[in-house]
């Protein structure tokens, strides 16, 4: 089943896969999609035409913007926000509080304000 807390508000236009959890205020705006496993923790928003693979977490209070992908089983640290039309590669880390302008690959780690890769 997908597990959706009442104070979360989300598009009738957005597809969501199986066994996500979607918590308190978050947001999942129109025509996103959103795969399957996935947890979208508290007040995170995901905004229109978003695609998330299966099994990504997306911390509290994280933002994407539009058009945003995001690869299988990535994490989006807690206060992060992706500038529209990034794309994240799967297994890819974004540290808590970084600002996401430029892609990020497969498997990296990025932090910061802009986000660069972590060494």
């Amino acid at each position: 089943p997908i597990l959706q807390h009442p104070s979360a508000i989300i598009s009738p236009s957005a597809q969501i896969g199986s066994g996500t959890l979607i918590v308190a205020g978050s947001i999942v705006n129109a025509d996103a999609h959103i795969g399957a496993g996935v947890i979208l923790n508290t007040a995170s928003s995901v905004d229109h035409d978003c695609t998330l693979g299966d099994f990504v977490h997306i911390s509290p209070g994280a933002r994407l913007a539009g058009n945003v992908r995001v690869g299988a089983r990535s994490w989006i640290g807690i206060g992060a926000v992706i500038r529209e039309g990034v794309t994240i590669g799967e297994d890819a880390l974004i540290a808590a509080g970084a600002v996401v302008i430029d892609d990020v690959a497969d498997g990296q780690c990025v932090m910061g304000i802009p986000a660069s890769v972590s060494r």
